[in-house]
């Protein structure tokens, strides 16, 4: 049982995955890399399972991210107990690690942590990373909490509901009358020009492919931008179309640099909050104020 488990062994493992070697982990703990490598033999031996790959940097099996995600708990655990008992060092804040998406990121996220009770201390680790992906990095146990588009509790942690983003297919006026003002709108957008965030992004593709019936996607003439304000800027710019989040459409819409092609085809994307089953008053601190600005943010 996880339970049972070594606990220098379990710290070791979990050095060895942040330092990305046996001799970065050996320095971290000020033992030999012969005493790393002992500990994590043991430990796979305990658990009759590989759990780390030794590539440079190392990676975790599955059954290594369940350690990990274990040693990560139980860190926080005792970070907390310490901080409870009176042991932390004077000031010493509380690290929470967030894997958030890009477009919460530039419009609805940052207000939500502004709202964290500053007694609490936290400081803020953010990861960014595609909704459909963030639980991933829960599920690997590099970070304690997501917002993420799955329903689905990865195990170990509790799932609330956030709201829904809307996205709404947008261009510049200049572009619509370029590209789609002939002929149906399903086969102008496969041709036309159109701004993805980066080469796993499938959003536009799936809303032509929607349009089609499920024939084909959007235009192999695409420009990758990788960041929310950048995309949207890349949109308003004439680059090409794409789908932008309604929060940050809407300023546009109003001044004229962007038009809704396809009002009645707006994309409604739900998210939720997934975080570590852990009685933590910094982890539920964030989580009250992350759910309560969405509430604001987000549709229902």
């Amino acid at each position: 049982m996880i339970s049972e488990l070594p606990l220098d062994q379990v710290r070791t493992l979990l050095a060895v995955v942040d330092e990305g070697t046996f001799d970065a982990a050996a320095s971290a703990l000020h033992v030999t890399p012969s005493a790393v490598s002992q500990r994590v033999k043991a430990l796979e031996q305990r658990t009759g399972r590989v759990l780390l790959l030794r590539t440079k940097p190392v990676r975790t099996t599955e059954s290594g991210e369940v350690v990990v995600r274990f040693a990560r708990q139980l860190a926080r655990l005792e970070r907390d107990a310490r901080a409870e008992l009176g042991m932390s060092e004077a000031g010493e804040p509380t690290r929470v690690s967030i894997a958030v998406n890009a477009d919460s990121l530039a419009t609805w996220f940052l207000d939500a942590l502004t709202r964290v009770p500053r007694e609490l201390r936290v400081c803020f680790e953010l990861r960014r990373e595609d909704e459909d992906h963030t639980a991933a990095l829960l599920r690997e146990g590099l970070v304690m909490a997501a917002v993420t588009s799955s329903p689905d509790a990865v195990p170990g942690c509790s799932v609330r509901t956030l709201g829904r983003m809307r996205y709404l297919p947008v261009a510049s006026p200049e572009f619509r009358e370029t590209y789609l003002g002939n002929g149906p709108l399903r086969d102008a957008l496969a041709e036309a020009p159109v701004i993805t965030f980066d080469r796993r992004d499938d959003f536009q593709d799936s809303f032509v492919r929607r349009l089609r019936r499920g024939q084909g996607g959007a235009s192999a003439v695409r420009h990758l931008v990788p960041t929310s304000e950048g995309f949207v800027a890349a949109v308003a710019a004439g680059l090409g179309w794409g789908m932008v989040p309604e929060m940050q459409a809407l300023p546009l819409l109003d001044a004229g640099r962007l038009v809704n092609f396809a009002p009645s085809r707006s994309v409604d994307v739900p998210l939720y909050w997934q975080q570590w089953k852990l009685d933590s008053p910094a982890l539920a601190g964030v989580a009250g104020a992350v759910v309560g600005a969405a509430a604001g943010a987000l549709r229902g």
